[in-house]
């Protein structure tokens, strides 16, 4: 199965995994699962990062390295597609970043993993 991790899901995933669902967590953890973070994703942390509303205990570089050794994530890049996509869906609300990891789910036929219930009124597959 394909996941792409929601921006908190990936942190919590690096930090504080006691946080995720045990559902998420497994399916995070299971090896035959395809792991994807969003170059949307990284964007969102640094941004949140520098104006000091989230504070990160090591480096974003680290923290990906990490989990491409620990669980074998994947980076996913932003596409003009994804960008497209976008077009697609209603708008329940606005946040840019969501909505963004939410066209990169649909348009890469991945599930959404989300603790995020705002995101379950989009046409996407949720896990959690």
């Amino acid at each position: 199965m394909k996941l792409l991790l929601d921006t908190h899901t990936f942190i919590w995933l690096d930090t504080a995994p006691e946080k995720l669902a045990p559902t998420a967590l497994a399916a995070c953890e299971d090896p035959d699962n395809e792991l994807y973070f969003s170059v949307v994703s990284a964007w969102e942390i640094e941004i949140k990062a520098r104006l000091g509303r989230l504070n990160l205990r090591v480096p974003l570089k680290e923290m990906v390295e990490v989990q491409q050794t620990d669980n074998g994530l994947q980076i996913l890049s932003v596409e003009l597609r994804h960008v497209y996509a976008l077009h697609t869906l209603p708008q329940v609300h606005n946040d840019p970043f969501d909505r963004l990891l939410i066209a990169q789910a649909r348009a890469e036929q991945a599930h959404l993993v989300t603790a995020d219930s705002q995101l379950t009124r989009y046409p996407v597959d949720i896990l959690w």
